[in-house]
């Protein structure tokens, strides 16, 4: 009996024993082999591959031990896919939560208003820790699979700043900025104004791209659109730089020539009637108002001061002394 009954509190010490030096494992912060630790968990990956993961990132501990946590824990099916960065003083415990809980390491990539599509890719392509899976890919195909075949990428994507978890790829990112556009889009169009010379949401679109080129200045914005519309009412070439500087593309080196204005192509606006075939860049939000909610104005053309903002005129005359005026002032303060 005695045997008995050291026998149960040998095995009494040995639980409370274990059941210690498990507690203190769980509490104390785990060894890292660097001073942060980074691991992108796959949807599908089991607890046991996620601990092991763990290991062969840089957590300096027993993948076994680990493994065995996540499963008593009761939560191991409550981890989450993600990307996840772990700093010193990080435990146990506080990694399991912060699995369960979806504590991911985010990253973040502004794309500017007014960029062109080339311009969007050559940021995402240096973006931090953004899978480039596009690069493989050329406009065409890369439409293809957003599911906009044969569709011009240009003013496609909504600029604005994305966060995204890392290691996701770049066709995610893109895939956000699309839908965005579609949705800021369609909500514009819906509010436009009445009897607005705009046939559809992709021709406002498109004259969007133009307003948010020629002018980054608010106040601006809805007048410079109300010309543009006055000289398609009237069937008057819209005679826009901005769109012969994007149908030049990269032989454009920065001074538009007399020549340039006199070559055709689907951008020359001059030579043309009517919007240019596509987007030339990536309009804003106030942009896309102004669009379609112009200012009501007689003005048929416009002159930059040089100070962003523009000297509107309603007939040729007072444009070409608009214009004669602020290229003197122009030229006076060249060095």
């Amino acid at each position: 009996m005695k045997l008995w009954r050291r026998l149960l509190l040998f095995v009494l010490l040995l639980a409370v024993s274990a059941a210690a030096a498990a507690w203190w494992w769980l509490s104390r912060p785990l060894p890292l082999a660097t001073p942060t630790v980074e691991l992108s968990i796959e949807a599908g990956s089991t607890p046991r591959d996620v601990a092991q993961a763990w290991v062969q990132a840089g957590v300096q501990t027993d993948g076994w031990l680990l493994y065995q946590w996540f499963r008593w824990s009761g939560q191991a099916r409550r981890i989450r896919a993600g990307s996840y960065e772990l700093e010193p003083g990080i435990t146990p415990r506080s990694l399991l939560a912060k699995m369960v809980q979806g504590d991911e390491a985010f990253e973040r990539v502004r794309l500017i208003e007014g960029w062109t599509f080339r311009q969007f890719r050559a940021a995402l392509a240096k973006a931090p820790n953004l899978k480039p899976v596009s690069a493989a890919l050329d406009d065409a195909q890369l439409m293809a699979r957003l599911g906009l075949p044969g569709v011009s990428p240009e003013g496609r994507f909504f600029p604005d700043t994305y966060v995204y978890s890392r290691g996701v790829s770049d066709i995610t990112v893109l895939k956000r900025a699309q839908t965005m556009m579609q949705q800021r889009l369609a909500a514009v169009w819906a509010e436009r104004a009445a009897n607005l010379a705009l046939k559809s949401a992709d021709e406002a679109l498109i004259l969007a791209s133009i307003v948010e080129k020629e002018t980054g200045r608010g106040e601006d914005r809805a007048r410079i659109a109300g010309v543009f519309l006055n000289r398609l009412r009237i069937g008057m070439p819209l005679q826009t730089d901005p769109a012969v500087i994007y149908g030049l593309g990269e032989a454009f080196d920065g001074n538009l020539r007399k020549r340039d204005l006199q070559t055709d192509g689907p951008f020359n606006t001059y030579l043309r009637p009517g919007l240019p075939p596509t987007p030339i860049a990536m309009p804003g939000l106030a942009s896309l108002r102004a669009a379609v909610r112009p200012e009501p104005t007689k003005a048929l053309y416009f002159v930059a001061r040089g100070d962003g903002s523009s000297v509107f005129s309603e007939d040729l005359a007072a444009h070409n002394r608009a214009v004669n005026t602020f290229q003197r002032q122009a030229s006076a303060r060249k060095p």
